[in-house]
Parts: structure tokens; C-alpha cells; sequence
């Protein structure tokens, strides 16, 4: 266990130095969230009534979104190490798939993390002003975090289902979607009828609906718990697809 650990903190360091190498990929996942904030909060967001100001309403729902965009580094990083053999090399040094694959999943939520933090920076300069307990941003960060692992594992094995880097940014695109019909940008009630099952009843509305209260101290209700239900189902489906996966392609 010692040695998988070791191993997977290595080239999760092998893997933030690769990112460190190519800044026009960290600055897009960086940027594009907050530019797809900037967009709704000052040319959509006096059109849209949600109750409150809109940059209150919208950000958690974009930190969400901006989870998903930085996950998708992970099924490209895997796709690229699957074409280029590099896993041959890892595999003569005895390393298993698990460490290799969780070294690309710690790499993305460090990466994350810091993109994080800058759209939330971002978000304080253009007005969001949350009224949340030091508790309720506690349990808001640890959400956002399992989130962030959960879909940088599902990347991982879209990225082993993948063949090429190209193909894998492609593919990652269904989960950068799912924020879009939730409750992220507009209330689920504004929506047309047939869509308000899969809003509602979707991994990314209760994550959101819990981040929302949590951070602006508001009820939360049992949306944490749905949310948190919701990441251990979906965390545990791509560990063990990715875990078959990559047996499957390295046989």
C-alpha cells in the first residue's frame, strides 16, 4: 500500500509539472469559467429573475462548471500516456494501474483547486458576497472537492475508452454539459416541463442546491446528502471501470 502511495504522489508531481509546461491549456480552464461567469452575470443576468442578485445565484453553479472543465484534463493526460507507451515504461518499474491512474486524478485536483480559487477571487471583485458560516464553507469546499474527484476519475476512464488526446477532450464534453440543465444558471421551473425530471434528478442539481445554501447560509436541506450519495455511486462506477479499463488496454 506504502508503494502505491508513493508511486501515485510521484506522478501526480510528474503530472502538475507537465501542466506547468503547457500554460495555454492552464489558462483556458482557468479563464473559461470565469468568462462564462463574466457573460451570464453582466449580459444575461438582468433578464433572468432569480430572487436574489444574480452573481450570488450563478457562482456556485459556475465553481460546478468549472470542476468539470479542469476534469477534463485527465482523460487527455491518460489518452496521451496510453499513446505515447509511457505506461510500458511505468509498468517495467512495477507500477500498477491504480497509482498511475490516481496520479493524473491528484494532479487535476490540485489544479483544480487553484482554478478554483481564482474564479472565486474573480467572483468577490464583481459583487458575490455570501453569508454562509465558516462551517457551511467547510462542508461547501469538501462537496466541491468530492466532486472534483469524481469526475476527474470518470475522465480517467473516458480517457482509457479514448484513443486519442483529441478524441478524449471531445468526449469529456457530456460531463462539462450536465451544469447546464440544473439549477446552475436559471431555476429549474423556468425550464419547459419535459426537461424538469432530469433537472432535478440529476448528480449536479444537489450539488449545486447544496453549495448554494451552504455558502449564502441558506437551508441546504437534505441536498448534501443526495449530492454526497450521488459522488461515492458515480466515484466507485469509474474507479472499477477504470481499474477494468486499464487492464483491458494493457493486457
Amino acid at each position: 500500500m506504502s508503494e502505491a502511495l508513493t508511486a501515485a504522489s510521484v506522478l501526480a508531481g510528474r503530472g502538475i509539472r507537465i501542466s506547468r509546461r503547457n500554460p495555454d491549456a492552464i489558462v483556458t480552464s482557468m479563464m473559461l469559467p470565469i468568462m462564462l461567469m463574466l457573460v451570464f452575470v453582466y449580459f444575461f443576468g438582468g433578464a433572468i429573475e432569480t430572487g436574489t442578485r444574480y452573481v450570488t445565484y450563478v457562482v456556485p453553479g459556475v465553481l460546478v462548471l468549472c470542476a468539470g472543465f479542469g476534469a477534463a484534463s485527465t482523460a487527455v493526460g491518460v489518452s496521451e500516456d496510453m499513446r505515447l507507451g509511457v505506461v510500458d515504461r511505468f509498468r517495467t518499474l512495477d507500477v500498477g494501474g491504480t497509482s498511475f491512474l490516481a496520479g493524473h486524478v491528484a494532479a487535476t485536483v490540485v489544479r483544480n483547486a487553484l482554478s478554483t480559487g481564482l474564479v472565486l477571487g474573480v467572483a468577490f471583485a464583481i459583487g458575490f458576497r455570501p453569508a454562509g458560516t465558516a462551517a457551511g464553507w467547510c462542508a461547501a469546499i469538501g462537496l466541491l472537492l468530492a466532486w472534483i474527484t469524481t469526475v476527474s476519475w470518470l475522465s480517467a476512464a473516458l480517457g482509457l475508452v479514448t484513443r486519442t488526446p483529441e478524441a478524449a477532450g471531445a468526449i469529456t464534453f457530456f460531463m462539462m454539459f450536465l451544469p447546464y440543465p440544473s439549477s446552475a444558471f436559471v431555476p429549474i421551473d423556468t425550464m419547459p416541463s419535459w426537461l424538469h425530471g432530469f433537472a432535478e434528478h440529476q448528480p449536479v442539481t444537489p450539488l449545486i442546491e447544496s453549495m448554494r445554501g451552504l455558502l449564502l447560509g441558506l437551508p441546504a436541506g437534505d441536498a448534501p446528502w443526495i449530492a454526497l450519495g450521488w459522488c461515492a455511486a458515480l466515484l466507485a462506477l469509474a474507479v472499477a471501470a477504470s481499474g477494468f479499463l486499464f487492464r483491458l488496454r494493457t493486457r
